[in-house]
């Protein structure tokens, strides 16, 4: 009982440092994003500031060139102007002269400035990443020493297996919320961000220029609050399709690729074969995100025009095989080193099912799921597609 108790003391103590280091860390990564933003906003204006100046620079050395003419002229008939003209003609040319100089040596200090900024905000990229992966990796310590640590090592003798379970589900938990943070932060907030600006310029406009103006103003408002809307949604459906538990697997994936298809520009070819059942919620979501995985790994690596996505229902087994005509990689080289398609190999050991993934460069990629449903009597949904026979491997 004892030793327990000073275990927990331990625990509690290492969980109160982790908790005060990773808030420490995150205080730095918001510092440097802070910083971040403000230099790239300074480095806006110190470009257009050299834009400027070198204009100038340009203008005012025409100028000079012109009063340095005119004063040679002036020095070659000297006889023939005044002493106040002389005079005029010498002091304007030193004037621009010296504005020249002026123009010279801002422009010189303006470019100094724009590289430091340049250079600041190379450094600034670098912490800011760091400290987000040190954040995710001091949630995950913090995570298992406050929580599975605790409950999972009263029910699991192997503390070797305890400790990677439970690192791997929270990793792959801080992995999916540091992915829907970004999608917010990148999406609805920063629009919302820019909502709130042009809500301001609206009421500016209408003071300085009138209603139809300002009307102008709220119509493009409106078309950004859509557009935030709805990738609010997105966000929602990427989280857990609500769809998939009311209509099941083959309704939402043909929403979700016709949505894709509308989002993207890629051309997804969607059929499916045998019966449409409804199989455990458990495969469903796994073949659901398998799909999905590799159709948004097509779209942002493969760089193809096509994919096609083949379905077929068997009593024994689901097969699935998932086309596209993209630039293809070595698979031997870049399969296990692919955090997306690693996460996929999780999900299929999961269902214990099998993925061959066939890949050729320059002549696209082909994965197979094969996942057993044996046993399991599915109940059929109220649409019923025409059966059909699934073509195999590359012949898709």
């Amino acid at each position: 009982m004892a030793d327990k108790m000073t275990l927990d003391e331990i625990i509690n103590k290492m969980v109160h440092t982790v908790e005060q280091s990773k808030e420490q860390i995150f205080e730095i990564s918001e510092q440097s994003r802070d910083e971040y933003e403000s230099l790239k906003a300074e480095l806006v204006q110190v470009r257009e500031d050299v834009a400027k100046v070198i204009d100038k620079s340009e203008q005012t050395e025409m100028y000079a060139r012109f009063a340095r003419n005119r004063l040679a002229e002036v020095s070659r008939h000297f006889r023939s102007y005044s002493n106040d003209e002389v005079k005029k003609v010498y002091e304007n040319a030193n004037e621009l002269q010296i504005k020249l100089a002026v123009l010279q040596q801002e422009e010189s200090q303006l470019r100094q400035r724009r590289d430091q900024i340049e250079r600041r905000l190379i450094q600034l990229e670098g912490t800011i990443e760091r400290a987000e992966t040190l954040v995710s990796q001091v949630s995950i310590v913090h995570q298992f020493l406050a929580g599975d640590l605790r409950e999972v090592g009263e029910m699991v003798e192997d503390a070797k297996e305890i400790q990677q379970f439970g690192l791997k589900i929270i990793e792959a938990q801080e992995e999916e919320r540091k992915r829907v943070a970004r999608d917010i932060h990148d999406g609805p907030a920063q629009m919302l961000a820019n909502v709130l600006l042009r809500s301001e310029i609206v009421e500016r406009v209408s003071n300085e220029q009138g209603v139809d103006a300002a009307i102008d103003e709220i119509k493009d408002l409106k078309t950004m609050i859509r557009s935030s809307l709805a990738e609010v949604r997105r966000i929602i459906y990427d989280l857990r399709p609500m769809a998939l538990d009311d209509l099941g697997l083959i309704p939402t994936l043909n929403k979700y690729l016709q949505n894709m298809e509308e989002r993207t520009g890629l051309i997804i070819r969607f059929s499916h074969l045998g019966r449409d059942l409804r199989l455990p919620a458990n495969v469903e979501v796994g073949l659901f995100r398998l799909i999905q995985e590799a159709v948004q790994n097509t779209y942002k690596h493969a760089e193809a025009n096509e994919v096609q996505v083949k379905l077929e229902m068997k009593p024994s087994q689901v097969n699935i095989v998932i086309k596209d005509d993209g630039k293809g990689f070595e698979s031997e080289k870049s399969e296990e080193c692919t955090f997306g398609l690693l996460g996929m190999r999780e999900r299929i050991n999961a269902l214990k099912g099998q993925l061959t993934i066939d890949s050729i460069p320059n002549k696209g990629t082909v994965i197979i799921i094969q996942v057993p449903v044996e046993g399991f009597k599915g109940s059929p949904n109220r649409r019923q597609p025409q059966k059909k026979e699934l073509l195999k491997s590359r012949n898709v």
